[in-house]
């Protein structure tokens, strides 16, 4: 049913979250997994144009690094894995990919970054806007009920 599967992927733990499910997906379903990240190098007006240069090429490193770890896991688990770091907009790239590489299906996670994307507004809303492919979204973030009065004092 899903033949390729679209993970995206911010370098968070919380994003990461999704890869058990997605394992599960892909061997079920004997699909090829491609983990994908977007860069979006956001520079201040007080960053000097050596460091504006080297952005670019420091957050395309660190995306090889972490989605070549993430992808070995997912190998040595069975599951058919590929990985592309880009460069842009997250959502419009990630929706432009699985358009291009005729995707099945996108599974995400929600939030990510954290909760700071209530108030941004998420890459995964965009993406469930605007894909013309199912999105798959897994909500990640953990909540922890308040502490009871008695576990104030323990």
């Amino acid at each position: 049913m899903f033949k390729k599967i679209l993970v995206p992927l911010d370098g968070s733990e919380l994003a990461a979250k999704v890869l058990p499910k997605v394992t599960e997906l892909a061997k079920t379903f004997k699909s090829q997994v491609t983990l994908i990240h977007v860069c979006y190098t956001e520079m201040s007006g007080e960053a000097t144009p050596a460091i504006i240069k080297a952005a670019p090429a420091a957050a395309k490193k660190a995306c090889e690094v972490f989605l070549s770890k993430a992808a070995k896991d997912l190998k040595a688990k069975g599951v058919n894995v590929s990985h592309v770091c880009l460069e842009g907009v997250p959502a419009r790239e990630i929706i432009g990919y699985a358009d291009k590489k005729k995707i099945d299906l996108i599974a995400m996670a929600t939030h990510g970054k954290g909760e700071v994307a209530w108030v941004l507004g998420s890459t995964a809303e965009k993406v469930v806007s605007h894909a013309t492919v199912p999105v798959l979204l897994f909500r990640v973030m953990e909540f922890k009920p308040p502490l009871l009065k008695e576990e104030f004092f323990l």
